[in-house]
């Protein structure tokens, strides 16, 4: 930090004699300087750098797992748009010209993804398969089964879903319409609740985070009180001697988002070949879906906002605070 001061200081005696654009190009140059002492410092101490960038990894770690969760959970829901379908059961008198009217109709709404007319003879042939009572059917008179008409909606959340049900089931051909509302209610509550969690273990844990950082960047303030007095006795401004500290705040957020992704992403290996050996037992393809590139890069500027932010709070508290002291 001294190295640093006496550039400052040899830089102001002569300003006069520099041009804006050199100015302008020491400017950062100081800047640079400033940010690799401040790594240097962390490598100098590195049991309390370690130490702050470990609780700052695994703070951050869980609520990018619960992130992450979420996500997945919302991709098995995605895949379960089947139990949004409606059905709609036609009256028993309606002439197969006015089913597939209908069907036209609601293939034309913009609301319906798709709709798929199921007959009298192929419900009853399907029942009689998953039944097992194949051979007592034929002993029927008369098909009791009515025509179905299976809508998917495109939107299938489930105040949606219902809403066009209620719609659907007004159609003149169609006796009633069934959905498994409390299922997609049931579902949307769990993702929901996995939100809110997520929030609030977040708020949480970054709000420990910042108190964390700021003690740490406090100690160090207090073990170079001495060097700062003399820093502000020849004349170093506040903003000179917060920087190097803001700078390590920096470094602790982008370490610490490093290992918060390392951590998740081993979680992520880990637990892949597990849900691969029950899934397959399932028939399904179904995969873990880790951190995409965008998410990467707003877990590492969260942590950088938070190191920054909990340095920010802790230098211009304690660097003010600390003036030097006469003869």
């Amino acid at each position: 930090m001294s190295i640093l001061f006496s550039g400052r200081v040899s830089s102001g005696a002569s300003a006069h004699k520099i041009s804006p654009a050199r100015r302008f190009v020491m400017f950062w140059v100081n800047h640079v300087r400033q940010a690799l002492f401040s790594l240097g410092e962390l490598w100098r101490t590195p049991s309390a750098s370690i130490l702050t960038i470990g609780v700052l990894g695994v703070s951050l770690t869980l609520p990018a797992t619960l992130h992450l969760l979420v996500k997945n959970v919302q991709q098995v829901s995605d895949s379960f748009t089947q139990a949004a379908e409606i059905s709609l059961f036609i009256k028993a008198d309606s002439s197969a010209t006015q089913i597939s009217s209908l069907q036209k109709i609601l293939q034309a709404d913009n609301a319906i993804a798709r709709v798929t007319h199921i007959s009298k003879q192929q419900a009853l042939e399907e029942f009689g398969q998953v039944s097992g009572f194949g051979a007592a059917l034929n002993y029927l008179t008369d098909n009791p089964l009515p025509d179905v008409l299976l809508v998917l909606p495109k939107n299938t959340a489930a105040e949606s879903a219902r809403q066009l049900l209620e719609r659907l089931s007004k159609e003149r051909i169609v006796e009633f319409g069934k959905l498994d509302i409390d299922w997609l209610i049931r579902l949307d509550a769990i993702v929901s609740l996995l939100r809110q969690a997520v929030l609030v273990i977040a708020l949480l844990l970054l709000g420990a985070v910042l108190l964390i950082i700021g003690n740490t960047i406090r100690l160090s303030i207090m073990s170079k009180k001495d060097e700062i007095e003399v820093m502000k006795l020849v004349g170093a401004t506040d903003a000179f001697i917060q920087r190097p500290f803001l700078y390590s705040g920096i470094w602790y957020g982008v370490f610490g988002g490093l290992l918060a992704f390392l951590i998740v992403e081993a979680m992520l290996w880990w637990l892949q070949g597990a849900i691969v050996s029950v899934t397959s037992l399932y028939g399904s393809e179904f995969r873990l879906m880790a951190l995409s590139v965008p998410e990467f890069f707003s877990l590492m500027l969260l942590a950088v906002l938070l190191g920054l932010s909990g340095s920010y709070l802790s230098v211009r508290r304690h660097i003010s605070a600390i003036e030097p002291t006469g003869p």
